[in-house]
């Protein structure tokens, strides 16, 4: 895939919401996103439908409040990874995590083009030497009140919180 191409939706937290998992995945259609990662806590296997796409690689890590694993995996296609999580996509280096426990090394370390977690249910979106950090907030909205998530253009670092 041409890098100039790629879109990536960055999302977290959706509580088997699943309007607003419908919502966003219509936003990415529609904008031409290519990659979805999901941070966790999705929750429940029946989510699967509404976040996988064809056109869209999906790709995400387990969180603390996703409980039967073993039905997951197989629900999403085995695209649903323990955390944290070291991955390279399109010669990026990207590091996973639900829990924020190793924010910091990942950050101090540099080794990273972008950090990606979820958990707090705050959006956190900041440059840290040559690493961009991303926590999407809360997809479900429930905590917050704000349902959000981002999407991002990796070769430019540019990003857009998205609303629902």
């Amino acid at each position: 895939m041409n890098q100039s191409n790629l879109l990536w939706m960055i999302i977290s937290d959706s509580h088997d919401n699943i309007s607003n998992a419908k919502k966003f995945m219509e936003i990415a259609r529609q904008r031409g996103v290519t990659h979805i990662y999901h941070l966790g806590d999705i929750v429940s296997p029946f989510m699967a439908p509404y976040f996988l796409a064809e056109e869209i690689k999906f790709f995400g890590i387990f969180g603390n409040n996703d409980g039967e694993k073993l039905f997951l995996m197989q629900k999403f296609q085995n695209t649903l990874h323990n955390q944290p999580y070291e991955k390279e996509e399109e010669g990026f280096r990207i590091f996973l995590m639900h829990e924020p426990y190793a924010l910091l090394p990942a950050i101090k370390s540099q080794l990273y083009d972008f950090v990606f977690y979820g958990h707090t249910h705050q959006l956190d979106i900041r440059t840290e030497g040559r690493t961009l950090v991303i926590n999407p907030g809360e997809s479900c909205g429930y905590l917050t009140g704000r349902a959000t998530a981002v999407i991002l253009r990796p070769e430019t670092r540019e990003y857009e919180v998205i609303e629902i």
